[in-house]
């Protein structure tokens, strides 16, 4: 049973700064900052939401189908994907740009100084959903504005149920426009701070929202998951990771979780302790793509 995942393929460049920023920062100079930090460790990931929550999804054995695009860049990332058995036959190429890309300086306090450019991104839209495409659920991840609205609409006129994931795209929309996201959407999937915007833009608190879908998450980190069905809330205690590492995609891989487990028809606590399990391991690995499955997901029970 295939997931249509919508959303970005992104390349994460990481650099650590040894030093902190606010020694090299001067506030009363900010109206001429220039500053200049040496970054003695770098590392390149691959990630994007999509990239990311299919990573997770085949992991646990499901068939993920990511519907993306990339730059005159991405020859490597789409090698990847095929070298994982992943399907790429929804991932656009667009020439004559750059596959989006994050570029992170991190200093010793884990301060962080981030640049994104969406680069393909920005062309997700061209992709088109249909229900010929065979997919049995389907997630709305964070994208470019127009490809999460035009995703979404083709999704419910297919008929495809699918999980609205707004992420760090939910300041794009405005609360009509989120209202119609979830009038047309199965579930919803949001951390904490999603959630809080989420009921400032709607007008809705989250014992509303769940009762307009079959079922709202709200990841709580180190607290675990809250699955809100019909107004009523059930928390789902957070697993204790080995490590912890690098926070860098736990999110995505709770999605994937969540995905698999709907595939199986189990009930959304279950979906939910996978999630956090996943998140778990995610969150002991560096990198948002680098971890390895240690348990068996049909034995996670919620």
């Amino acid at each position: 049973m295939t997931a249509l995942i919508c959303g970005s393929l992104a390349f994460d460049t990481i650099m650590g700064f040894e030093g902190r920023f606010a020694d090299q920062i001067l506030p009363q100079q900010l109206h001429i900052l220039n500053v200049s930090f040496l970054v003695p460790s770098l590392r390149r990931d691959f990630g994007g939401c999509a990239g990311n929550i299919a990573y997770s999804l085949k992991l646990l054995g499901g068939e993920p189908l990511p519907m993306a695009t990339v730059g005159q860049d991405g020859a490597d990332y789409l090698q990847r994907l095929r070298d994982l058995d992943i399907d790429t036959g929804c991932i656009r190429e667009v020439p004559d740009t750059y596959t989006a890309q994050a570029m992170i300086m991190t200093d010793r306090d884990n301060n962080q100084i981030t640049a994104f450019h969406p680069g393909a991104m920005n062309q997700a839209h061209l992709n088109t959903i249909d229900a010929s495409l065979g997919a049995k659920i389907a997630i709305v991840a964070p994208d470019g504005r127009d490809a999460m609205l035009q995703h979404a609409a083709q999704l419910h006129a297919a008929d495809i149920p699918f999980v609205f994931d707004p992420g760090q795209g939910l300041p794009m929309f405005n609360g009509e426009e989120l209202l119609t996201f979830i009038e047309q959407a199965s579930w919803i999937a949001v951390n904490d701070y999603e959630a809080q915007m989420l009921c400032e833009r709607t007008g809705l608190d989250l014992a509303a929202l769940s009762g307009k879908v079959q079922g709202l998450f709200v990841t709580l980190g180190a607290q675990g998951c809250q699955v809100w069905q019909q107004g009523q809330v059930t928390t789902v205690p957070a697993c204790t990771p080995k490590a912890v590492v690098d926070p860098t995609g736990c999110g995505d891989a709770w999605r994937g979780a969540l995905l698999f487990g709907l595939l199986q028809a189990w009930d959304l606590p279950r979906c939910a302790a996978l999630g956090n399990r996943m998140g778990a391991l995610k969150v002991a690995a560096q990198g948002p793509q680098n971890y390895r499955l240690d348990f068996d997901p049909l034995n996670c029970a919620g």
